[in-house]
């Protein structure tokens, strides 16, 4: 059985976050509600004020680290040698109609350079602001070498399919660049609807020279979401938000199989690099699949190799 510290594994989903950027989203009606219902046992039931929010994480009850240092200590304890540090732009599809996260490429990019080399900086896509999102992506992509863009189709209430995203697609490919995204519901009162893992079919048969990862499982259309993956050879999935005891067993199979092996990827999501890792191990999968999921699939989907 493969101890801890034997792979050296990637988080292919991960935030800037994770490495101190400081953040309180609970302004915002969207993440209001979701302390009350998603992530409940968190939050004890209620939005958390800015002070509280800091003593939850100063109490060690929410992952995290307070500076690129701490995470590079961490990733040196727990066995990680990349870690995805990634923009993600979200948009108040009822309540606000503005924007309500993103993190910006220049502070990203502070971040990345602190990361002796190990930290890999994502931007991100804002589909109703699409001439100033595509200048973003090239100048992080050409001059701060970032090699991921994620994006978040849900929150602005469309589908990957539509057609404000695919100058998206048309940018990652001309810089030859992978493109993530989240599929499945959202832990946030958001339109799910749009995030069925079948609105990706025609963005893979459209652009099948890039490479493509549906993040979070696509729950709950799970049996979709494996679907994609092994239909389309430019599709990987990966299975951030969750923690691993907690995937359901349709996709601890796919993962375990022939079929899906080579394609899924890990995530923490910033769940805690110990402890998401320490539960995919103690799956009943084989070893060859542990070495893929935590590393190999990212390394090749990435391009670091």
């Amino acid at each position: 059985m493969a101890e801890l510290a034997d792979i050296k594994a990637v988080d292919i989903m991960n935030y800037p976050t994770e490495a101190g950027y400081e953040e309180y989203m609970f302004d915002w009606e969207e993440f209001k509600i979701m302390a009350r219902s998603t992530f409940k046992t968190q939050f004890g039931g209620q939005a958390p004020t800015r002070e509280q929010f800091k003593k939850i994480k100063e109490q060690g009850f929410m992952p995290g680290h307070n500076s690129p240092e701490e995470l590079l200590k961490t990733m040196d304890e727990v066995g990680f040698e990349y870690v995805m540090l990634t923009d993600v732009k979200m948009w108040s599809y009822y309540y606000h109609h503005q924007v309500i996260m993103e993190y910006p490429i220049d502070e990203i990019n502070k971040i990345v350079k602190k990361g002796k080399g190990r930290f890999i900086g994502g931007a991100s896509y804002n589909p109703f602001r699409i001439d100033e999102s595509l200048r973003d992506i090239d100048k992080a992509v050409k001059e701060y070498g970032f090699k991921y863009v994620y994006f978040h189709p849900i929150t602005f209430g469309l589908c990957p399919s539509d057609a404000k995203c695919y100058p998206l697609y048309a940018k990652c490919s001309e810089l030859g660049v992978p493109v993530g995204m989240q599929v499945g519901h959202s832990a946030e009162p958001l339109p799910s609807w749009v995030g069925h893992p079948y609105e990706v079919d025609k963005v893979a048969i459209d652009f099948p020279n890039l490479k493509i990862n549906l993040s979070h499982t696509g729950y709950p259309w799970v049996d979709e979401w494996c679907s994609m993956i092994f239909r389309h050879p430019n599709v990987y999935g990966d299975i951030s938000a969750y923690n691993p005891r907690n995937l359901t067993q349709q996709t601890v199979k796919f993962m375990n199989s022939s079929r899906g092996r080579e394609k899924v990827m890990f995530g923490s999501n910033s769940y805690g690099l110990k402890l998401t890792k320490e539960q995919f191990l103690a799956l009943e999968i084989r070893d060859e699949t542990k070495q893929r999921v935590l590393r190999d699939n990212a390394i090749e989907f990435l391009g670091l190799k």
